[in-house]
């Protein structure tokens, strides 16, 4: 049978409260009953439970992480894999457990999230971005729980959050194609109402702002987020009295169907027509060519996450607002350098 703390507490001649403080180096304690306890624990060979000596202090060293886990959220949202990826190598490393909790399908999902934090089975909380909801700011600043947001949750928020520079992004991708020569150059993005998209759109039309270059309005394409809608707005594109030369893509899927388009065009890549796309995964090794990538290391950016929230969890007053983990350009064969 297993050595219980109740044991320890009748061979030491002490109370199961006083054992418990002594596992938790409380000071009241003096030095001599502390050495009975510790003689206890010797002659009996008790090994304190984890669990319960995180209880009596009154942290449980688990983190949750809530994000969308919907049936194929993976193609959805690919990238949240590899940030949770750095998040539990950096929280294990620091000896926390990471639990993965879904963002419930609700009218009301405050509740949901009030009860996780009420129930104390967690010392923090990461969020990824795909949760937002508008109530999130609100109960996490008055709840005063640590939490980090993955992804920038708007103006003016109290909220701690981290973000990927999806601006800096669009910035290096108009800097690339200036490079290479290309001063007409469309952008094929997401929806108007997606976050990310906006932000690298913003970012390059500000990038050729700055070289002198104004982007025609036609030569910027909102589509479904579908490959299908991204081959047909680049079929409409190239229709245009004066055509790009080039096209930026907001995301692999986009890039897939404004290849198509150039193939069914029969326009060469990259001596008639070029392109770019932004982050390496998931189809950026299946086109053809092989893409330029403005990529960013999403695993990266879940290990500073994680590496934030610990911080946040040692100094509970810290405000942390933060752009983090810049683009890297990967030259590929759909572009080419003006010489």
């Amino acid at each position: 049978m297993a050595v219980t703390i109740s044991d320890v507490a009748k061979e030491a001649g002490v109370s199961t409260s006083t054992v418990s403080k002594v596992l938790n180096n409380w000071s009241s304690i003096s030095p001599a009953t502390c050495e009975r306890v510790h003689e206890a624990i010797k002659k009996l060979h008790y090994t304190p439970n984890a669990r319960a000596v995180s209880f009596a202090k009154g942290a449980s060293h688990n983190i949750l992480f809530l994000s969308s886990l919907k049936k194929e959220e993976a193609y959805r949202n690919p990238h949240m894999f590899d940030i949770l990826c750095g998040v539990r190598r950096t929280l294990a490393e620091h000896g926390y457990t990471l639990m993965l909790t879904d963002f419930p399908d609700t009218a009301e999902p405050q509740e949901y999230l009030t009860g996780l934090i009420g129930k104390g089975l967690a010392d923090g909380i990461l969020i990824h971005g795909s949760c937002s909801f508008p109530q999130l700011s609100r109960l996490l600043t008055e709840s005063r729980f640590p939490h980090i947001h993955i992804g920038h949750p708007g103006p003016g928020s109290r909220m701690c959050w981290i973000d990927t520079n999806n601006g800096l992004a669009g910035q290096f991708a108009a800097q690339h194609m200036l490079e290479c020569g290309y001063e007409k150059v469309a952008f094929i993005g997401e929806r108007r109402t997606d976050h990310i998209s906006t932000q690298r759109l913003n970012g390059f039309l500000g990038g050729m702002y700055d070289y002198g270059y104004r982007v025609p309005d036609e030569y910027i394409r909102y589509t479904d987020s579908t490959r299908e809608d991204a081959c047909r707005q680049t079929h409409e594109v190239l229709s245009l009295p004066v055509p790009p030369r080039a096209f930026i893509c907001e995301n692999n899927t986009l890039a897939l169907g404004v290849v198509k388009a150039l193939h069914e065009r029969q326009l060469q890549i990259p001596d008639e027509a070029a392109f770019l796309t932004f982050d390496s995964y998931p189809y950026s090794s299946i086109i053809d060519p092989t893409p330029t990538v403005i990529d960013i290391d999403v695993y990266d950016l879940g290990v500073q996450a994680a590496q934030m929230l610990l911080r946040k969890l040692e100094n509970p007053t810290l405000l942390v607002q933060a752009y983090t983990t810049l683009p890297v350009l990967r030259q590929g064969l759909s572009t080419v350098l003006a010489f």
